[in-house]
């Protein structure tokens, strides 16, 4: 029922405000079915020209909108040179996962084949200081959890800890990242095992404060990788960091 709503919203968006783009696509929860009262509509746009990219956000017929708004050109910088460097393909997977408001047509078949061919290609090589860097996040961060001063500062690291301990999960193995709401759906998707057990563990820091099984999560993801990460530790700054 969502999904006809959102439809028939993105039509007369298209129809009112979008009508010389070349292709409108609704992306996001409505198209996965997932969408709450609170979802917004993610709309793809694109023309076969626009002066820059650009985001707008509205209201429109009690919907909140996103439209993304960009050509040919714009989409494969952002896909490759934006999304792909940060190892979160948000863009390229809206697009291929899509639905088509406007008639499909050479640009619409384009546009897709592009970004699943981005998706397809994964993400760029997760390098051997990428991975020491993560580490050392980590570690930090589960050093602060270990005896925090307050509940306040275990929740406010927890907050940080959670994507990190996420994303090294993915990049580790040669996944696409995730990041907000969906990383536990992407987890899922990937290991439903460990994604239970990450739930898990931040549910009892969460809730009770008992973080021993979030640490045992920890050093079991990051052992294949060297493990926590702190002696010997040294970092350079650019010489040209100084004043005059």
């Amino acid at each position: 029922m969502r999904l006809k709503s959102a439809l028939k919203t993105a039509s007369e968006l298209y129809a009112q405000r979008y009508s010389d783009a070349a292709v409108v696509l609704l992306a996001g929860s409505v198209v996965r079915g997932e969408a709450t009262e609170h979802s917004d509509l993610d709309l793809i746009v694109v023309y076969e020209v626009v002066e820059q990219a650009r985001r707008e956000s509205f209201h429109y017929d009690s919907w909140p909108v996103e439209a993304f708004i960009h050509d040919p050109k714009t989409l494969d910088y952002f896909f490759r040179k934006v999304d792909s460097p940060s190892g979160v393909p948000s863009l390229p997977d809206m697009v291929a996962s899509g639905v088509e408001v406007s008639e499909p047509n050479e640009t619409s078949n384009k546009i897709k084949i592009l970004a699943r061919s981005i998706l397809d290609e994964g993400p760029p090589v997760w390098t051997d200081d990428d991975k020491v860097n993560s580490r050392y996040k980590i570690t930090d961060m589960i050093d602060d959890i270990r005896s925090p001063r307050s509940v306040h500062e275990l929740r406010a690291t927890l907050m940080y800890l959670y994507p990190a301990i996420s994303d090294h999960f993915f990049r580790s193995k040669g996944n696409w990242s995730a990041k907000g709401k969906s990383i536990p759906r992407k987890l899922a998707a990937i290991d439903p095992q460990f994604a239970e057990q990450f739930t898990a563990a931040f549910d009892a820091a969460l809730t009770t404060g008992d973080t021993k099984e979030l640490i045992q999560l920890s050093a079991a993801l990051l052992e294949p990788d060297g493990g926590f990460y702190f002696d010997g530790d040294s970092r350079l700054a650019p010489k040209n960091w100084r004043s005059e």
